[in-house]
């Protein structure tokens, strides 16, 4: 059985991520004999190699042990541009007035809602990065399992 990272909340965008990028049912393929390239780490570089050597005919195994996508998908560029962005709006309400725009007083910031947007950001993006697209690319993906070892020949 797959080792399926917990990502909260769980709703309905943090459940599509997880099918796209670390499926709950994902049985990992028979090793072949021998690849052109073997890829560790499904983040961004090992993401566009495997693609790229696929591309040109090369067998590819690629091996990840948590999450297809890497921080950039999961922690790192994604969230965080997105969060950075609902600051930006704010930021540009907060100076409306010196671009002749009159803005509400009111404005209040809900923190729930920018994080349900980037959620829902990720799980939109994650289909470029889901086990599926990198099997129809011809790419080996291996996810960690329980018992892994049983892999190493």
């Amino acid at each position: 059985m797959n080792r399926t990272p917990e990502v909260l909340p769980h709703d309905a965008h943090n459940a599509t991520l997880i099918s796209n990028v670390r499926p709950q049912d994902w049985l990992n393929p028979e090793p072949l004999s021998r690849y052109n390239l073997v890829v560790i780490g499904a983040g961004t570089a090992g993401l566009v190699t495997a693609a790229g050597a696929a591309g040109l005919g090369a067998k590819v195994a690629l091996v990840e042990r948590h999450l297809l996508g890497g921080d950039c998908l999961n922690t790192g560029c994604v969230p965080s541009k997105a969060v950075i962005r609902s600051s930006r709006v704010v930021a540009d309400l907060r100076e409306a007035d010196q671009f002749g725009i009159k803005a509400s007083i009111g404005m209040e910031v809900d923190f729930s809602a920018v994080m349900e947007r980037m959620r829902r950001l990720r799980a939109r993006i994650s289909e470029h990065d889901s086990v599926r697209r990198f099997k129809e690319l011809g790419v080996d993906v291996f996810l960690e399992k329980e018992d892994s070892r049983a892999l190493i020949r």
